[in-house]
């Protein structure tokens, strides 16, 4: 609750320092020192302490250098690169999950052993990636012009409506994507009943987002980036409204339908950042982008929570238990039926935005 809140100060303060490069590099040392803290606890210290204090520093560094690398992308090019740029970083992050997910079993044989031993190349990585990144990647210089961010401090950028519009539809579309996440290895432990197969499953479902990031930047070149978000969200429609029929054993629908969802997801991380650019520029908020960034990266947090905050309790309240696959009768409702209905209110959104 304290990260999310504290977002929209650090994206002011992003805005306020006219060194972003500097400000990045002192916000990953948090991030890496946290991350090899927190799976390298020293003896004699009690846990529940120590893990709050390590989840502290990572969120923290994680929010201050991920709002002012974003507003740093937003700066770069003009409005047909920005969907180039935000596929080419979100290309990059899918990569960081993959690697993340499978280096700890290189040391080790189960992710538990093997995690104390992959922070540290994590975060030798981090730091190899941001010197790369912060020597060599171009700084486009913001002009300092007199924008709603501006002169309205940390939650300024809301007095922008296109802000506020594009903002709703990307909470909406944001929860209905976070509540398949949420219920994933339920659904396929409890209604495919193949629990052993989740990892090819979700490994399928990030290599179709990878290869689908560059055919959506060509998408939205032809048809404009809205109508692009709106076809993917219409993609990942028909794979749960199939998904929901699915019965135990149907592993080969299961798997199209990850394929088919995970294109889908390419777009979610191209497009809405790349049309938030396209708002900024013409809020004419240029140089004050971490502003916008802030509250955005607020929603997508409060959309992870609100994601499992409904979903989890309604389940329990239907009697579902994890394990019982009988129990799970109203689990697909959940897990499909509900994200559909909330892509629909998206795509209906979708309509009063601009490209």
């Amino acid at each position: 609750m304290a990260d999310a809140i504290i977002d929209p100060w650090l994206g002011l303060a992003s805005d306020r320092t006219r060194r972003s490069r500097l400000f990045i590099a002192i916000a990953l040392l948090p991030l890496t020192v946290g991350l090899v803290a927190m799976f390298n606890p020293p003896a004699g210290i009690p846990l529940a302490a120590w893990l709050v204090a390590t989840v502290a520093l990572v969120t923290f560094g994680f929010s201050a250098a991920s709002i002012a690398y974003q507003a740093w992308g937003a700066r770069l090019g003009g409005s047909r690169e920005r969907a180039s740029v935000t596929a080419v970083r979100e290309g990059f992050g899918l990569a960081g999950v993959v690697l993340a997910s499978l280096l700890p079993q290189v040391f080790a044989a189960s992710i538990e052993s093997g995690l104390p031993a992959a922070t540290w190349v994590l975060a030798g990585i981090t730091v190899l990636c941001a010197t790369i990144t912060l020597r060599m990647a171009p700084l486009a210089a913001p002009t300092r012009e007199t924008s709603i961010a501006v002169t309205g401090g940390a939650l300024g950028a809301l007095r922008s409506q296109d802000f506020r519009l594009l903002l709703g539809v990307f909470a909406l579309n944001g929860i209905a994507s976070a509540i398949p996440a949420t219920l994933f290895l339920f659904f396929v432990a409890d209604v495919l009943e193949t629990p052993a197969a989740s990892g090819a499953f979700l490994g399928l479902y990030f290599i179709s987002a990878a290869i689908a990031l560059p055919l959506w930047v060509r998408v939205s070149a032809r048809i404009g980036k809205r109508r692009a978000w709106g076809l993917s969200m219409a993609l990942a429609i028909a794979a749960f409204a199939w998904a929901f029929f699915l019965q135990r054993g149907d592993s080969v629908a299961f798997a199209i339908i990850c394929a088919a969802s995970g294109a889908a997801l390419g777009a979610d991380l191209a497009m809405p950042p790349a049309m938030l650019a396209d708002t900024i520029a013409r809020d004419g908020a240029r140089g004050t982008e971490g502003s916008y960034f802030g509250p955005w990266n607020t929603v997508t947090k409060l959309n992870l929570a609100l994601a499992a905050g409904l979903a989890l309790p309604i389940l329990e309240w239907t009697g579902y238990k994890n394990g019982v696959p009988d129990t799970a009768t109203y689990l697909p409702v959940a897990y499909c039926v509900i994200p559909c209905f909330l892509k629909l209110l998206a795509i209906g959104g979708l309509s009063r935005l601009r490209d």
